[in-house]
Protein backbone atom coordinates (compact mmCIF):
# COMPACT_ATOMS: atom_id res chain seq x y z
CA UNK A 1 0.00 0.00 0.00
CA UNK A 2 1.52 3.31 -1.01
CA UNK A 3 1.22 6.18 1.89
CA UNK A 4 2.35 9.64 1.99
CA UNK A 5 2.26 12.50 4.39
CA UNK A 6 1.67 15.87 3.75
CA UNK A 7 2.72 18.47 5.93
CA UNK A 8 1.30 21.93 5.53
CA UNK A 9 2.74 24.48 7.98
CA UNK A 10 1.57 28.08 8.23
CA UNK A 11 2.13 30.72 11.15
CA UNK A 12 -1.59 30.07 12.70
CA UNK A 13 -1.60 26.33 12.42
CA UNK A 14 -0.37 23.03 11.13
CA UNK A 15 -1.95 19.76 9.31
CA UNK A 16 -1.09 16.29 8.17
CA UNK A 17 -2.57 14.88 6.26
CA UNK A 18 -2.69 10.66 5.71
CA UNK A 19 -2.85 10.11 2.43
CA UNK A 20 -3.30 6.03 1.38
CA UNK A 21 -3.15 5.04 -2.32
CA UNK A 22 -4.43 8.53 -3.38
CA UNK A 23 -7.32 8.37 -0.99
CA UNK A 24 -6.95 11.14 2.24
CA UNK A 25 -7.26 8.93 5.32
CA UNK A 26 -6.08 10.91 8.48
CA UNK A 27 -5.92 14.01 9.41
CA UNK A 28 -4.48 16.09 12.30
CA UNK A 29 -4.61 19.90 12.92
CA UNK A 30 -2.71 21.52 15.76
CA UNK A 31 -3.46 25.30 15.86
CA UNK A 32 -0.34 27.65 17.30
CA UNK A 33 -2.80 28.99 19.50
CA UNK A 34 -4.35 26.14 20.89
CA UNK A 35 -1.70 23.35 20.86
CA UNK A 36 -2.61 19.71 22.29
CA UNK A 37 -1.32 18.63 25.31
CA UNK A 38 -1.29 14.96 25.20
CA UNK A 39 2.22 13.86 26.60
CA UNK A 40 2.74 17.26 28.34
CA UNK A 41 4.57 16.72 32.28
CA UNK A 42 3.33 19.06 34.89
CA UNK A 43 4.20 19.91 38.88
CA UNK A 44 0.42 20.54 39.36
CA UNK A 45 -1.77 21.09 42.85
CA UNK A 46 -4.35 18.63 44.36
CA UNK A 47 -7.09 20.90 44.36
CA UNK A 48 -10.00 18.62 45.34
CA UNK A 49 -10.77 14.79 46.48
CA UNK A 50 -13.38 13.26 45.68
CA UNK A 51 -13.63 10.02 47.71
CA UNK A 52 -17.05 9.13 46.25
CA UNK A 53 -15.73 9.11 42.39
CA UNK A 54 -12.26 7.64 43.60
CA UNK A 55 -10.81 10.50 41.41
CA UNK A 56 -9.24 14.00 42.65
CA UNK A 57 -9.40 17.37 40.39
CA UNK A 58 -5.66 18.25 39.88
CA UNK A 59 -5.12 22.46 38.64
CA UNK A 60 -2.43 22.43 36.39
CA UNK A 61 -3.04 25.82 35.28
CA UNK A 62 -5.77 25.04 32.48
CA UNK A 63 -9.09 26.63 31.96
CA UNK A 64 -10.57 24.01 33.84
CA UNK A 65 -8.54 21.32 36.29
CA UNK A 66 -8.21 18.38 35.04
CA UNK A 67 -8.92 14.82 36.16
CA UNK A 68 -6.80 11.98 37.94
CA UNK A 69 -8.37 8.78 38.80
CA UNK A 70 -6.76 6.54 41.46
CA UNK A 71 -6.22 3.67 39.50
CA UNK A 72 -3.96 5.85 37.23
CA UNK A 73 -1.57 7.25 40.65
CA UNK A 74 1.81 5.13 40.15
CA UNK A 75 2.39 3.12 43.58
CA UNK A 76 5.57 1.79 44.19
CA UNK A 77 4.64 -1.32 46.18
CA UNK A 78 1.69 -1.89 43.97
CA UNK A 79 1.43 -5.10 42.02
CA UNK A 80 0.88 -3.96 38.29
CA UNK A 81 -2.41 -5.17 36.86
CA UNK A 82 -4.31 -5.69 40.12
CA UNK A 83 -7.47 -3.25 40.00
CA UNK A 84 -8.73 -4.63 42.97
CA UNK A 85 -5.39 -3.77 45.20
CA UNK A 86 -6.22 0.22 44.26
CA UNK A 87 -6.44 1.77 47.36
CA UNK A 88 -8.44 5.19 48.14
CA UNK A 89 -8.18 8.32 46.81
CA UNK A 90 -7.68 10.32 50.40
CA UNK A 91 -4.95 7.50 50.96
CA UNK A 92 -3.02 8.53 47.86
CA UNK A 93 -3.34 12.22 47.44
CA UNK A 94 -4.50 15.46 50.13
CA UNK A 95 -5.89 18.95 48.76
CA UNK A 96 -3.11 21.28 48.55
CA UNK A 97 -0.15 18.47 47.74
CA UNK A 98 1.90 19.19 44.77
CA UNK A 99 1.94 16.00 42.36
CA UNK A 100 3.87 15.47 39.06
CA UNK A 101 1.41 14.38 36.54
CA UNK A 102 1.14 13.87 32.98
CA UNK A 103 -1.75 14.29 30.56
CA UNK A 104 -3.11 11.20 28.42
CA UNK A 105 -6.32 12.96 26.92
CA UNK A 106 -6.60 16.63 26.04
CA UNK A 107 -10.41 18.67 27.11
CA UNK A 108 -12.61 17.28 25.41
CA UNK A 109 -16.05 19.60 25.19
CA UNK A 110 -16.62 20.18 28.84
CA UNK A 111 -14.60 17.66 30.22
CA UNK A 112 -11.29 18.76 31.69
CA UNK A 113 -7.76 16.72 30.51
CA UNK A 114 -7.39 13.72 32.22
CA UNK A 115 -4.18 12.76 33.69
CA UNK A 116 -1.82 9.94 34.96
CA UNK A 117 1.29 9.64 37.62
CA UNK A 118 2.57 6.83 35.48
CA UNK A 119 4.84 9.01 33.17
CA UNK A 120 5.96 8.11 29.62
CA UNK A 121 8.32 9.64 27.47
CA UNK A 122 8.31 7.93 23.58
CA UNK A 123 11.01 8.51 21.04
CA UNK A 124 11.28 6.80 17.49
CA UNK A 125 11.37 3.33 18.70
CA UNK A 126 10.98 3.16 22.45
CA UNK A 127 8.78 4.52 25.33
CA UNK A 128 10.18 5.21 28.78
CA UNK A 129 8.35 4.54 31.37
CA UNK A 130 10.72 4.98 34.64
CA UNK A 131 8.14 3.27 36.93
CA UNK A 132 7.32 0.39 34.97
CA UNK A 133 9.50 -2.60 36.00
CA UNK A 134 9.74 -4.57 33.19
CA UNK A 135 10.61 -4.41 29.01
CA UNK A 136 7.40 -4.42 27.41
CA UNK A 137 7.11 -5.08 23.71
CA UNK A 138 3.82 -3.87 21.08
CA UNK A 139 1.24 -6.56 20.75
CA UNK A 140 1.22 -5.43 16.95
CA UNK A 141 4.58 -7.06 16.79
CA UNK A 142 3.32 -10.65 16.57
CA UNK A 143 5.78 -12.54 14.73
CA UNK A 144 7.75 -14.45 17.96
CA UNK A 145 11.52 -14.30 16.66
CA UNK A 146 11.38 -10.72 15.82
CA UNK A 147 9.83 -10.56 20.16
CA UNK A 148 13.15 -12.18 21.15
CA UNK A 149 15.12 -10.24 19.13
CA UNK A 150 14.23 -6.78 19.99
CA UNK A 151 14.03 -8.55 23.68
CA UNK A 152 17.91 -9.34 22.73
CA UNK A 153 18.97 -6.02 21.53
CA UNK A 154 18.11 -4.74 24.71
CA UNK A 155 19.04 -6.54 26.65
CA UNK A 156 22.66 -5.76 25.24
CA UNK A 157 22.01 -2.25 24.70
CA UNK A 158 21.03 -1.41 28.01
CA UNK A 159 24.02 -3.87 29.49
CA UNK A 160 26.25 -1.05 28.26
CA UNK A 161 24.88 1.82 30.28
CA UNK A 162 25.27 1.78 33.67
CA UNK A 163 23.49 5.46 34.60
CA UNK A 164 19.94 4.19 32.94
CA UNK A 165 17.71 1.19 35.00
CA UNK A 166 17.40 -1.51 33.03
CA UNK A 167 13.51 -1.80 32.92
CA UNK A 168 10.99 0.59 32.28
CA UNK A 169 11.37 0.52 28.76
CA UNK A 170 8.49 -0.68 25.88
CA UNK A 171 9.20 -1.49 22.12
CA UNK A 172 6.72 0.73 19.93
CA UNK A 173 4.89 -1.35 16.82
CA UNK A 174 8.03 0.94 14.67
CA UNK A 175 10.81 -0.86 16.28
CA UNK A 176 9.89 -3.97 14.09
CA UNK A 177 12.73 -4.74 12.20
CA UNK A 178 15.00 -1.93 14.00
CA UNK A 179 18.62 -2.53 14.39
CA UNK A 180 20.84 -2.75 17.46
CA UNK A 181 21.93 1.12 16.09
CA UNK A 182 18.95 2.77 15.74
CA UNK A 183 17.43 1.08 19.47
CA UNK A 184 20.82 2.25 20.56
CA UNK A 185 20.09 6.03 19.65
CA UNK A 186 16.77 5.70 21.19
CA UNK A 187 18.11 4.99 24.77
CA UNK A 188 20.54 7.45 24.52
CA UNK A 189 18.15 10.10 23.73
CA UNK A 190 15.42 9.29 26.28
CA UNK A 191 18.21 8.85 28.86
CA UNK A 192 19.06 12.33 27.82
CA UNK A 193 15.56 13.60 27.77
CA UNK A 194 14.84 11.91 30.99
CA UNK A 195 18.09 13.62 32.79
CA UNK A 196 16.53 17.15 31.90
CA UNK A 197 12.95 16.56 32.68
CA UNK A 198 14.14 15.39 36.33
CA UNK A 199 15.90 17.95 37.30
CA UNK A 200 12.85 20.89 36.40
CA UNK A 201 11.27 18.38 38.76
CA UNK A 202 13.27 18.55 41.52
CA UNK A 203 13.15 22.38 41.14
CA UNK A 204 9.66 23.09 40.15
CA UNK A 205 7.17 25.11 41.87
CA UNK A 206 3.62 23.52 41.92
CA UNK A 207 1.17 24.67 38.64
CA UNK A 208 4.10 24.37 36.29
CA UNK A 209 4.62 22.89 32.92
CA UNK A 210 8.15 20.35 33.03
CA UNK A 211 8.31 19.09 29.42
CA UNK A 212 5.79 19.47 26.39
CA UNK A 213 6.03 17.32 23.81
CA UNK A 214 7.24 17.58 20.05
CA UNK A 215 4.80 19.99 17.94
CA UNK A 216 2.64 18.17 14.80
CA UNK A 217 5.43 18.02 12.30
CA UNK A 218 8.04 16.47 14.53
CA UNK A 219 5.73 14.12 15.79
CA UNK A 220 4.32 13.35 12.44
CA UNK A 221 8.17 11.65 12.10
CA UNK A 222 8.42 10.13 15.06
CA UNK A 223 5.13 8.59 15.20
CA UNK A 224 3.22 8.30 11.59
CA UNK A 225 6.51 7.50 9.41
CA UNK A 226 5.71 3.34 9.59
CA UNK A 227 6.49 0.72 6.78
CA UNK A 228 4.97 1.51 3.45
CA UNK A 229 5.16 5.19 3.95
CA UNK A 230 6.87 6.57 0.95
CA UNK A 231 7.39 10.03 1.59
CA UNK A 232 6.27 13.12 4.06
CA UNK A 233 6.32 16.28 1.78
CA UNK A 234 6.40 19.36 3.67
CA UNK A 235 5.40 22.72 1.95
CA UNK A 236 7.30 25.26 4.52
CA UNK A 237 11.09 25.62 4.08
CA UNK A 238 11.44 26.58 7.51
CA UNK A 239 9.67 23.59 9.07
CA UNK A 240 11.77 21.39 6.55
CA UNK A 241 14.94 22.57 7.86
CA UNK A 242 13.82 22.16 11.30
CA UNK A 243 12.44 18.61 10.17
CA UNK A 244 15.65 17.74 8.93
CA UNK A 245 18.01 18.50 11.89
CA UNK A 246 15.35 16.85 14.19
CA UNK A 247 15.42 13.64 12.03
CA UNK A 248 19.34 13.65 11.57
CA UNK A 249 19.83 13.53 15.25
CA UNK A 250 16.81 11.13 16.39
CA UNK A 251 16.15 9.53 13.40
CA UNK A 252 18.57 9.61 10.65
CA UNK A 253 16.81 6.14 8.71
CA UNK A 254 13.88 8.68 7.85
CA UNK A 255 15.60 11.51 6.66
CA UNK A 256 15.82 10.10 2.47
CA UNK A 257 11.87 10.18 3.19
CA UNK A 258 11.30 14.21 3.88
CA UNK A 259 11.51 16.24 1.04
CA UNK A 260 10.39 19.94 0.40
CA UNK A 261 7.46 20.94 -1.92
CA UNK A 262 8.13 24.30 -3.71
CA UNK A 263 5.13 24.00 -5.43
CA UNK A 264 2.97 27.04 -5.96
CA UNK A 265 -0.11 24.93 -6.17
CA UNK A 266 -1.15 24.60 -2.36
CA UNK A 267 0.05 20.86 -1.33
CA UNK A 268 -3.44 20.01 -0.31
CA UNK A 269 -5.03 20.28 -3.57
CA UNK A 270 -2.58 18.11 -5.19
CA UNK A 271 -4.72 15.13 -3.34
CA UNK A 272 -8.06 17.34 -2.78
CA UNK A 273 -7.64 17.04 0.74
CA UNK A 274 -9.50 20.79 1.15
CA UNK A 275 -12.29 18.70 0.21
CA UNK A 276 -12.01 15.90 1.82
CA UNK A 277 -12.07 17.90 5.25
CA UNK A 278 -14.97 19.91 3.74
CA UNK A 279 -17.27 16.58 3.13
CA UNK A 280 -15.57 15.21 7.01
CA UNK A 281 -17.88 18.43 7.98
CA UNK A 282 -20.96 17.29 6.38
CA UNK A 283 -23.46 15.25 8.12
CA UNK A 284 -24.27 12.94 4.76
CA UNK A 285 -21.24 10.70 2.91
CA UNK A 286 -22.43 9.62 -0.40
CA UNK A 287 -21.15 5.82 -0.98
CA UNK A 288 -20.42 4.93 -4.65
CA UNK A 289 -23.07 2.62 -5.28
CA UNK A 290 -25.86 5.57 -4.34
CA UNK A 291 -26.54 4.54 -0.54
CA UNK A 292 -25.17 7.14 2.03
CA UNK A 293 -24.15 7.40 5.64
CA UNK A 294 -25.79 10.01 7.89
CA UNK A 295 -23.04 10.49 10.61
CA UNK A 296 -24.06 12.23 14.45
CA UNK A 297 -21.87 13.11 16.85
CA UNK A 298 -23.12 14.14 19.85
CA UNK A 299 -21.64 14.65 23.76
CA UNK A 300 -22.93 11.02 24.70
CA UNK A 301 -21.85 9.14 21.60
CA UNK A 302 -21.76 9.59 18.00
CA UNK A 303 -24.12 7.39 15.78
CA UNK A 304 -23.77 6.35 12.17
CA UNK A 305 -26.76 5.28 9.93
CA UNK A 306 -26.64 3.23 6.79
CA UNK A 307 -28.94 3.95 4.11
CA UNK A 308 -29.30 2.71 0.41
CA UNK A 309 -30.69 6.35 -0.94
CA UNK A 310 -30.37 5.47 -4.82
CA UNK A 311 -29.12 1.87 -5.03
CA UNK A 312 -31.97 -0.26 -6.10
CA UNK A 313 -29.87 -3.35 -6.86
CA UNK A 314 -30.02 -5.64 -9.79
CA UNK A 315 -31.60 -8.74 -8.17
CA UNK A 316 -33.23 -8.29 -4.80
CA UNK A 317 -33.84 -6.44 -1.84
CA UNK A 318 -31.72 -9.04 0.63
CA UNK A 319 -28.90 -8.50 -1.83
CA UNK A 320 -29.09 -4.85 -2.22
CA UNK A 321 -29.24 -4.29 1.62
CA UNK A 322 -26.07 -7.14 1.89
CA UNK A 323 -23.69 -4.86 -0.89
CA UNK A 324 -24.86 -1.71 0.55
CA UNK A 325 -23.92 -2.75 4.04
CA UNK A 326 -20.51 -3.69 2.61
CA UNK A 327 -19.56 -0.59 1.04
CA UNK A 328 -20.49 0.51 3.85
CA UNK A 329 -17.48 -0.88 6.22
CA UNK A 330 -15.03 0.81 4.47
CA UNK A 331 -16.92 4.16 4.17
CA UNK A 332 -17.61 3.78 8.29
CA UNK A 333 -13.73 2.85 8.62
CA UNK A 334 -12.38 5.60 6.88
CA UNK A 335 -14.92 8.39 8.68
CA UNK A 336 -13.68 7.25 11.76
CA UNK A 337 -10.36 8.15 11.07
CA UNK A 338 -10.79 11.47 9.21
CA UNK A 339 -13.14 12.50 11.65
CA UNK A 340 -11.22 11.74 14.56
CA UNK A 341 -14.44 10.03 16.13
CA UNK A 342 -14.04 8.21 19.60
CA UNK A 343 -15.79 7.03 22.66
CA UNK A 344 -19.21 5.42 22.40
CA UNK A 345 -20.02 4.52 18.53
CA UNK A 346 -23.81 3.22 17.49
CA UNK A 347 -23.65 1.86 13.81
CA UNK A 348 -26.65 1.12 12.26
CA UNK A 349 -26.37 -0.99 9.63
CA UNK A 350 -29.38 -1.84 7.15
CA UNK A 351 -31.36 -4.90 8.63
CA UNK A 352 -30.38 -7.95 7.17
CA UNK A 353 -32.57 -11.34 7.30
CA UNK A 354 -29.12 -13.67 6.10
CA UNK A 355 -27.34 -14.59 9.31
CA UNK A 356 -24.66 -15.43 7.15
CA UNK A 357 -24.92 -11.65 5.32
CA UNK A 358 -24.40 -10.32 9.25
CA UNK A 359 -21.01 -12.65 9.71
CA UNK A 360 -19.34 -11.32 6.07
CA UNK A 361 -20.06 -7.81 6.97
CA UNK A 362 -18.81 -7.57 10.85
CA UNK A 363 -15.86 -9.52 9.32
CA UNK A 364 -15.23 -6.92 6.51
CA UNK A 365 -15.23 -4.23 8.82
CA UNK A 366 -13.29 -5.81 11.35
CA UNK A 367 -10.62 -6.23 8.70
CA UNK A 368 -11.31 -2.23 7.59
CA UNK A 369 -10.83 -1.02 10.98
CA UNK A 370 -7.14 -3.17 11.34
CA UNK A 371 -5.44 0.14 9.43
CA UNK A 372 -7.26 2.37 12.22
CA UNK A 373 -3.87 2.84 14.79
CA UNK A 374 -6.30 4.21 17.23
CA UNK A 375 -7.31 0.93 19.84
CA UNK A 376 -11.07 -0.34 18.96
CA UNK A 377 -13.91 -2.79 20.34
CA UNK A 378 -16.29 -4.07 18.54
CA UNK A 379 -19.79 -5.97 19.31
CA UNK A 380 -21.77 -8.42 17.14
CA UNK A 381 -24.15 -7.49 14.71
CA UNK A 382 -27.40 -7.71 16.48
CA UNK A 383 -30.97 -8.33 15.38
CA UNK A 384 -31.89 -5.01 14.64
CA UNK A 385 -28.56 -4.58 12.49
CA UNK A 386 -27.06 -2.59 15.32
CA UNK A 387 -23.06 -2.94 15.96
CA UNK A 388 -21.89 -1.02 19.04
CA UNK A 389 -18.68 -0.59 19.69
CA UNK A 390 -15.33 2.15 21.06
CA UNK A 391 -12.72 3.91 19.71
CA UNK A 392 -10.29 5.14 22.01
CA UNK A 393 -10.00 9.13 21.99
CA UNK A 394 -7.33 11.28 23.01
CA UNK A 395 -8.00 14.19 21.30
CA UNK A 396 -10.91 16.27 20.16
CA UNK A 397 -12.30 15.41 16.41
CA UNK A 398 -12.18 17.17 13.78
CA UNK A 399 -15.78 18.71 13.86
CA UNK A 400 -14.92 19.61 17.67
CA UNK A 401 -11.49 21.89 16.56
CA UNK A 402 -12.94 23.25 13.61
CA UNK A 403 -16.54 24.04 14.45
CA UNK A 404 -18.67 25.50 17.06
CA UNK A 405 -22.25 25.47 17.96
CA UNK A 406 -24.74 26.84 16.08
CA UNK A 407 -25.85 30.16 17.39
CA UNK A 408 -28.97 30.12 15.82
CA UNK A 409 -30.27 26.75 17.41
CA UNK A 410 -27.54 26.27 20.40
CA UNK A 411 -26.02 23.18 18.78
CA UNK A 412 -29.74 21.09 18.22
CA UNK A 413 -29.46 20.90 14.62
CA UNK A 414 -32.97 21.87 14.16
CA UNK A 415 -34.85 25.49 14.85
CA UNK A 416 -38.12 26.33 15.08
CA UNK A 417 -40.38 26.38 12.09
CA UNK A 418 -41.88 30.34 11.53
CA UNK A 419 -45.56 28.67 12.89
CA UNK A 420 -44.14 27.50 15.69
CA UNK A 421 -42.60 30.80 17.05
CA UNK A 422 -46.09 32.57 15.25
CA UNK A 423 -48.00 30.84 18.03
CA UNK A 424 -45.72 31.12 20.70
CA UNK A 425 -45.91 34.81 19.90
CA UNK A 426 -49.90 34.83 20.25
CA UNK A 427 -49.01 33.20 24.12
CA UNK A 428 -46.86 35.37 25.38
CA UNK A 429 -49.07 38.34 23.62
CA UNK A 430 -51.95 36.72 26.13
CA UNK A 431 -50.05 36.74 28.91
CA UNK A 432 -48.47 40.41 28.62
CA UNK A 433 -52.33 41.09 28.28
CA UNK A 434 -53.13 39.67 31.21
CA UNK A 435 -49.88 40.88 33.47
CA UNK A 436 -50.21 44.86 32.44
CA UNK A 437 -52.23 47.44 31.36
CA UNK A 438 -51.33 48.88 27.57
CA UNK A 439 -52.75 50.62 24.35
CA UNK A 440 -51.04 48.09 22.23
CA UNK A 441 -48.78 45.60 21.24
CA UNK A 442 -45.13 46.05 19.02
CA UNK A 443 -44.05 42.44 17.90
CA UNK A 444 -40.31 42.34 16.76
CA UNK A 445 -39.41 39.30 15.05
CA UNK A 446 -37.43 37.63 11.57
CA UNK A 447 -38.40 38.41 8.40
CA UNK A 448 -40.33 35.19 7.89
CA UNK A 449 -41.94 34.93 10.79
CA UNK A 450 -43.24 38.50 10.49
CA UNK A 451 -44.04 37.43 6.74
CA UNK A 452 -46.30 34.58 8.05
CA UNK A 453 -48.36 36.40 10.70
CA UNK A 454 -49.00 39.00 8.24
CA UNK A 455 -50.21 36.42 5.66
CA UNK A 456 -51.25 32.98 6.24
CA UNK A 457 -51.95 33.74 10.31
CA UNK A 458 -53.40 37.01 9.06
CA UNK A 459 -57.04 35.86 10.43
CA UNK A 460 -55.98 34.47 13.79
CA UNK A 461 -54.20 37.81 14.63
CA UNK A 462 -57.04 40.02 13.71
CA UNK A 463 -59.10 37.09 15.95
CA UNK A 464 -56.49 37.73 18.87
CA UNK A 465 -56.87 41.96 18.55
CA UNK A 466 -61.00 41.33 18.87
CA UNK A 467 -60.01 39.17 21.79
CA UNK A 468 -57.82 41.29 23.74
CA UNK A 469 -59.41 44.89 22.37
CA UNK A 470 -55.76 46.07 21.83
CA UNK A 471 -53.91 46.93 18.33
CA UNK A 472 -51.00 44.47 17.50
CA UNK A 473 -48.46 46.04 15.11
CA UNK A 474 -45.34 43.82 13.62
CA UNK A 475 -41.56 45.25 12.76
CA UNK A 476 -39.20 43.07 11.15
CA UNK A 477 -35.40 42.83 12.54
CA UNK A 478 -33.00 41.41 10.12
CA UNK A 479 -30.19 40.78 12.85
CA UNK A 480 -32.66 38.24 14.38
CA UNK A 481 -32.88 34.30 13.93
CA UNK A 482 -35.98 32.66 13.61
CA UNK A 483 -36.57 31.94 16.92
CA UNK A 484 -35.94 35.13 18.26
CA UNK A 485 -39.04 37.75 18.74
CA UNK A 486 -39.80 40.61 21.78
CA UNK A 487 -43.44 41.36 22.89
CA UNK A 488 -42.83 45.11 23.42
CA UNK A 489 -45.85 46.90 25.29
CA UNK A 490 -46.54 50.21 23.99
Amino acid sequence: MSEELLVNVTPMETRVAVVENGVVQELFLERTAKRGLVGSIYQGKVARVLPGMQAAFIDIGLERAAFLHAKDIWQPNRPEDNGDSTPNISDLVAEGQPIVVQITKDMIGTKGARLTTHLSIPSRYLVYMPNTEHIGISQRIEDEQERERLRGIMDTVLQEREDIPKKGFILRTAAEGADEDSLRRDVDFLRRLWRSISEKIARANPVTLIHRDLALAMRTLRDEVRPGVEKVRIDSRETYGKVIEFVREYIPDVEALVEHYPGERPIFDLYSVELEIQKALARQVPLKSGGHLIVDQTEAMSTIDVNTGAFVGHRNLEETIFKTNLEATQAIARQLRLRNLGGIIIIDFIDMEDPEHRRQVLRMFEKALERDHAKTKITQVSELGLVEMTRKRTRESLARVMCEDCPTCSGRGIVKTPDTVCYEIFREILRQFRAYEVESFLVIASQAVVDRLLDEESANVADLEIFIKKTIRFQVETLYSQEEFDVVLM
